[in-house]
């Protein structure tokens, strides 16, 4: 080749490459950091951030856009935020805040983002659903008439609560108001209910208990342990609810019901009032944003159960609120109550004075009522929630008074007896038709002659001897659902025969 050919070769290949070159564009929306405190930042030049859309931060550091302002954006960190600092760049992703969902959780416990917590291992999960969603509306829904047994026999008798009810468990600090929930929990390994128990800011020891009771009692293999707890950041602990209800509404999708678990929402109100003072948001009654409200009921109205032309699935949600000296008339607690269809008040000092679990009659109420029952438990315990009731301000008028008449003394008599009846130990729920039995034997008056000192035990032993003597008994209620002639007779022939060996 000639020298005086190589610059006409050289324009030649240079001509072919510029022909095939293809300019590729990629366009970022950047903005930057212009304040960093306790876990919220605020950014400069982000104009088109939507509200709960993700973004990146240096180190891999994510975060969810929480204000809308008009010449900044907050957001709240999912991380270490120690680690970021005035000016740093922050990328917008186009993406809206989800949490991964699947079959593949049922038996872990994992962090809002559906990170794996418990050690098992990395889960892959093939979907994703958004954190917040607008919750069905009524012409999707359907009326509540389907149980939701818990085991226990003061809620599954006087105050039932339904699949796809909404309904509050309230108390003091200590009351056993997590026991009630791990309880129902335990109890739906035979009811084919999926559930999901969100702990926001528990101690990660009292978490470890919790799901070390579950597995203990084979209730992990139905149920998905979201865990933020009190040493995580407050943004974990104001998103893990509405993580657990994504959770809760894939399954939903598919025609199953589930139990969701809020343990509890007192620390989830605290968590975004940090983050709202934080942001300089306004603040009103008790310091809590003027939205605070909004954010409970957005997420309990996605309880529901849906019709069966939208799968006839359901989510059930049980919201704990603790009480400080029982004060229902809080800003919070009464926020709650007016958005769930009913509370189980649970009381100090009947805890201490040994009446587990400490269920307040008169203050606990369900809306749904006998519609969530069997009939066999609505026909026996009809009238139960208002006689223990009268029972209770009998009792304490009894107390100054040493002249009762016969009737009053009577029904103080049969209140004691039934009270010491609905006493339950923990991690002991009980089938329901063995509860319609042992509540029909109190209703009835079949207890009167039983010491109040005994009732617990005659209850084991009657049960026991209905089980080998009439063991037709519990599975025609079971079956039935109802106490038909037959059924009654047998258990007035069972109580008749056990009572004669039992007294002495």
């Amino acid at each position: 080749m000639k020298q005086s050919d190589l610059p006409r070769q050289i324009a030649s290949e240079l001509a072919k490459k510029l022909a095939g070159f293809e300019m590729v564009t990629d366009a970022k929306r950047v903005g930057t950091i212009a304040r960093v405190a306790d876990g919220v930042v605020m950014i400069h030049g982000l104009p088109q951030a939507q509200y709960l859309e993700l973004i990146t931060f240096p180190h891999g550091i994510l975060g969810v856009v929480v204000n809308l302002e008009e010449d900044m954006v907050g957001a709240i960190v999912l991380g270490d935020y120690l680690e970021l600092s005035e000016g740093d760049q922050v990328l917008s992703t186009g993406k809206l805040l989800s949490v991964p969902v699947g079959d593949v959780f049922l038996g872990r416990v994992v962090n809002p983002l559906g990170e794996s917590l418990d050690g098992k291992g990395t889960i892959n999960a093939k979907k994703s659903y958004p954190m917040e969603k607008v919750a069905p509306g009524v012409t999707k829904r359907r009326p509540v008439t389907t149980p939701l047994q818990t085991g226990i026999k003061a809620i599954d008798a006087m105050i039932p609560i339904g699949r796809g009810q909404r309904e509050l468990i309230i108390g003091d600090r200590n009351t056993g108001k997590t026991a009630i929930a791990v309880d129902a929990i335990i109890n739906q390994k035979k009811e084919g209910v999926i559930c999901i128990y969100v702990a926001i800011g528990q101690k990660t020891s009292r978490i470890a208990q919790v799901v070390g009771e579950l597995a203990r009692h084979k209730a992990m293999d139905h149920t998905v342990v979201m865990a933020a707890s009190a040493s995580d950041p407050a943004a974990y602990q104001y998103l893990a609810p509405y993580a657990g209800c994504a959770m809760a509404e894939y399954f939903m999708d598919q025609g199953k019901d589930v139990l969701v678990i809020y343990d509890d929402l007192s620390k989830h109100a605290w968590a975004y009032r940090q983050i709202s003072l934080t942001l300089k948001r306004p603040s009103g009654r008790e310091a809590y944003p003027g939205d605070v409200f909004y954010l409970h009921s957005r997420l309990l109205e996605r309880a529901c159960r849906l019709d069966e032309e939208f799968g006839g699935g359901s989510i059930t949600a049980l919201p704990i609120i603790e009480t400080l000296a029982g004060d229902l008339s809080a800003y919070i607690p009464t926020n709650v109550i007016s958005i769930t269809d009913g509370q189980i008040f649970l009381e100090s000092d009947l805890f201490y004075a040994g009446q587990r679990p400490a269920v307040n009659v008169g203050l606990s109420v369900s809306r749904v009522g006998g519609a969530a029952q069997i009939k066999a438990m609505k026909k026996v315990a009809g009238n139960l929630r208002l006689d223990l009731a009268q029972y209770r301000d009998l009792a304490a008028f009894a107390q100054f008074s040493s002249d009762l008449d016969e009737t009053t003394r009577k029904q103080i008599d049969r209140g004691a007896r039934m009270m010491e009846l609905l006493k339950q130990g923990q991690y002991m729920p009980m089938p329901v038709e063995r509860q319609v039995v042992i509540v029909w034997a109190g209703v009835n008056g079949h207890l009167d002659s039983i010491p109040v000192a005994q009732v617990t035990e005659f209850e084991h032993d009657f049960l026991v001897f209905i089980e080998t003597s009439h063991p037709k008994a519990f599975p025609a209620i079971a079956k039935e659902k109802a106490i038909s002639p037959e059924v009654e007779k047998m258990l007035v022939t069972a109580v008749g025969e056990f009572k004669k060996n039992y007294i002495k």
